[in-house]
């Protein structure tokens, strides 16, 4: 079977790499990210076939024709972790709230957001990788997080051997209930630090830190190699096109239509995994981005202006979103144009702030996204308008029903999948806001609405606020990497 090759999004490679070498080593030349060199095309039989597959066969499936070379045993132990959602058999459920509107609940998960979905058998893959290699080296995994793909990483990588995780996330820019995910964690190999900052200055430290020689020079003395957990990694990429794949067939054999995918997006990694669902051929039409106040990719697939000089980080109700440097929009120029574009573009953004795309480029972009952007009121009526009809919803989420409201206007009786990315128990205060309950903190908001609503609050979640916090340092981000390579 041939293998599937991996190139920097940014050129300046002379090689082609397999899947194995960019999971455990993500940094690509000139501060690019990898993307598989070409992707397959399933045919309308081979999607009907697909369509009767479960989500473990569908995922073996994709993984086996997009050539990754993962054996059937370590994929099979990857999967395994889905015994830990609350339906191991679907994973990713969908939940129909409207005749045309399906929620996919992506956060059935141990953490309870849709970053589980790849993260938990991202690390059992990781792993096995590890040990395939045969290399007497240990692993340091760094991961920034606005509040979800810390939590995620923690729980998916604790006490596995030969790999330490940093998490690097801002204080004050999580919920109480993602920051105590972090910092209650209790194993011997992981630390989470806060910074001063916000997710940008986290995820732009990683990526420095990443290509730092003299960091990385230190860490070869201590015979330790840098990984990363964010969706930098492609092998976070592979895990989410699985389940955009499978939400599209769901609809798909039923009907035999094409579906619009929204999902509410910061660093677009969730967006690009229905992108390549898109592109392998799983019946996608459109693939709708929504964003909060920081509508960065909004303004950009709707006028090709990707321009943040003069936009400084509002902080909403919807913080995952909290984003301005999206860093997974590369690999979608680079797959429409190529890598010295994409070089560029990156570039300019790097050095004034923005960058432009032709008319023609951004034609291309037009093709496959649309987006809007919604503020925190629209987010909060939403919340309220859908308790009372019985579904408790996420601020995040709740920004993707402004994508679905132009959709009934633009393309009637067109099926949508709303991704739903975090349970209502990761956001409880703005929950209780949106229900007129007053301001309370994640724990009275957590019972208040547990009481009022009749429903559970998770063992998982509820179990946070009796363990103590055992990673509480928060520094300046200059600080970091001298204090990562003092903890090691």
């Amino acid at each position: 079977m041939q293998t599937q090759h991996f190139i920097g999004t940014r050129g300046g490679q002379d090689t082609a790499l397999n899947f194995h070498d960019v999971v455990l080593n993500p940094n690509a030349a000139f501060g690019g990210l990898y993307t598989a060199k070409k992707l397959p095309k399933f045919d309308e039989d081979a999607i009907k076939e697909l369509s009767q597959l479960n989500y473990e066969e569908l995922a073996h499936e994709i993984f086996h024709r997009l050539n990754l070379n993962v054996s059937k045993d370590l994929l099979k132990d990857a999967l395994k972790l889905y015994q830990n959602f609350d339906s191991p058999a679907n994973p990713a459920p969908l939940c129909s709230v409207h005749p045309y509107l399906n929620l996919q609940k992506l956060y059935c998960g141990p953490t309870r957001a849709f970053k589980d979905m790849a993260l938990q058998p991202f690390g059992t893959l990781f792993s096995g990788f590890l040990n395939e290699s045969k290399r007497e080296v240990d692993y340091l995994i760094l991961v920034a997080t606005s509040g979800d793909t810390g939590p995620a990483t923690l729980q998916s990588f604790a006490n596995k051997p030969h790999t330490k995780v940093v998490c690097i996330y801002p204080k004050g820019g999580t919920s109480d209930v993602q920051r105590l995910q972090m910092t209650t964690v209790n194993a011997e190999n992981v630390k989470v630090f806060g910074i001063d900052g916000d997710f940008d200055d986290a995820q732009t430290l990683l990526k420095d830190l990443l290509k730092d020689p003299k960091f990385n020079a230190v860490l070869r003395t201590k015979n330790i190699a840098l990984s990363a957990a964010n969706s930098v990694n492609f092998g976070r990429i592979a895990f989410q096109i699985v389940y955009h794949a499978y939400s599209s067939l769901q609809i798909f054999k039923i009907n035999r239509r094409k579906i619009h995918i929204i999902v509410p997006s910061g660093n677009f990694g969730n967006a690009l995994g229905a992108f390549y669902a898109k592109l392998i051929g799983f019946p996608i039409e459109r693939i709708w981005i929504a964003t909060n106040t920081n509508n960065v990719l909004s303004e950009f697939i709707n006028t090709g202006i990707y321009d943040i000089s003069e936009k400084s980080l509002h902080k909403t109700y919807s913080p995952a979103m909290d984003i301005l440097k999206s860093s997974n929009i590369e690999r979608v120029l680079f797959t429409l144009f190529d890598a010295q574009r994409t070089r560029e573009l990156m570039e300019s953004l790097e050095q004034t702030k923005k960058y432009s795309l032709t008319k023609e480029e951004l034609a291309w972009i037009k093709m496959y996204f649309s987006a809007t952007s919604c503020d925190d009121n629209y987010c909060l009526n939403i919340i309220k308008t859908y308790a009372k009809k019985g579904y408790l919803i996420d601020p995040h989420t709740a920004c993707g029903f402004k994508a679905y409201e132009e959709i009934k206007t633009k393309f009637p009786n067109t099926p949508c999948v709303l991704c739903s990315t975090a349970e209502w128990t990761k956001f409880a205060p703005t929950i209780a806001k949106a229900l007129d309950l007053g301001d309370l903190s994640d724990k009275e908001a957590l019972e208040q609405i547990s009481k009022t609503h009749k429903v559970a609050i998770p063992k998982q979640i509820a179990e946070l606020f009796h363990n103590p916090e055992i990673h509480n340092e928060v520094f300046d981000k200059e600080e970091l990497g001298q204090k990562i390579l003092e903890w090691l």
